[in-house]
């Protein structure tokens, strides 16, 4: 997407926490706790990964984009698809997504990224000229 900026990559927070998991310093209920909204929403608003999950390793990770923003009123705290997102990164000054990546077998879930959309910052369409000007 164009307007994706104040992008925060969340790789090595996972990176440590799974190696807590790992050397069995944090047990695995502690990081498998998604809610049921959360993989609800996986499964009707995500995007499937490549990536394998790292606790069960039995099935490919979703990722959710969640909007938050002022601008946004009773669509903020939603999870929205890609689509969606282009459409709103048109329609609002500014908010925020959150990809959090899930999955649905054993509700392992974790921030991976977040990033600011929106029209703020961009240059404004250029109109056209009448005859007269």
């Amino acid at each position: 997407m164009q307007t994706q900026r104040q992008i925060v990559d969340y790789a090595l927070q996972r990176r440590a926490l799974l190696a807590e998991v790992y050397a069995g310093r944090t047990g695995v209920a502690e990081v498998c706790d998604a809610s049921p909204y959360l993989v609800r929403a996986a499964k009707f608003h995500g995007q499937p990964s490549t990536t394998t999950c790292p606790v069960c390793r039995k099935e490919q990770l979703t990722h959710v984009a969640w909007v938050y923003g002022d601008e946004l009123k009773h669509a903020a705290g939603s999870a929205r698809t890609a689509e969606e997102l282009a459409k709103l990164a048109t329609l609002y000054e500014e908010f925020t997504v959150y990809v959090v990546e899930v999955c649905r077998t054993c509700c392992w879930n974790h921030l991976v990224q977040s990033y600011v959309l929106g029209t703020r910052g961009l240059p404004s369409p250029s109109r056209r000229r009448t005859a007269a000007e």
